[in-house]
């Protein structure tokens, strides 16, 4: 970009000073053919050749400008590479987060996995007249979970020790299922 900047300024330069030289030959020219008329007026509405100064300093402004911005695009760029490694971050933790929430939640299924298995184990274990009053005393939706839990023969014994209006729920809900 630089280069670009100071090729403007050449160019600028160069433009200034071929329009002051393009003037000066047909000065000299009058003067140099000695015929002592005066020179041919210049045109009253002619354009005075920019200053070089002038032209310098248009240029140095715009060379500025530029640098200004090219230091803001900078700025913001540095800036968007300090928000996407901090959001890499970010998702990182968030990946492990999950994970860890993931294995929390496995654990939990297993753990009451688990602990379904033992009390199955303990209803099968019953006369199925006991567990039966046992099952009627538990909430309806705990007792229609623990008898999907049951295996068939378990389940059959129980069914007639069962508070019947609960027995038809259940066998609505797992008819309803299919």
């Amino acid at each position: 970009m630089k280069w670009l900047t100071g090729a403007l300024l050449v160019l600028a330069l160069l433009g200034g000073w071929l329009t002051w030289r393009g003037a000066a030959p047909l000065v000299g020219a009058a003067e140099a053919s000695g015929s002592g008329a005066a020179p041919p007026a210049a045109p009253a509405a002619a354009p005075a050749p920019p200053a070089t100064g002038d032209l310098a300093g248009a240029v140095e402004q715009r060379r500025q400008l530029v640098e200004e911005r090219e230091a803001a695009l900078a700025a913001k760029e540095q800036e968007l590479k300090k928000l996407s490694t901090s959001m890499d971050a970010r998702i990182g933790e968030m990946k492990e987060v999950r994970k860890t929430v993931d294995e929390s939640l496995k654990n939990k299924k297993e753990q009451v996995s688990e602990r379904y298995r033992k009390v199955l184990k303990v209803y099968r274990g019953l006369k199925p007249e006991q567990a039966g009053k046992l099952i009627n005393d538990l909430e309806e939706d705990l007792a229609i979970e623990l008898l999907n839990q049951m295996d068939q023969k378990t389940a059959t014994k129980l069914i007639p020790y069962l508070n019947q209006p609960r027995v038809i729920k259940w066998t609505r809900l797992n008819l309803r299922a299919q």
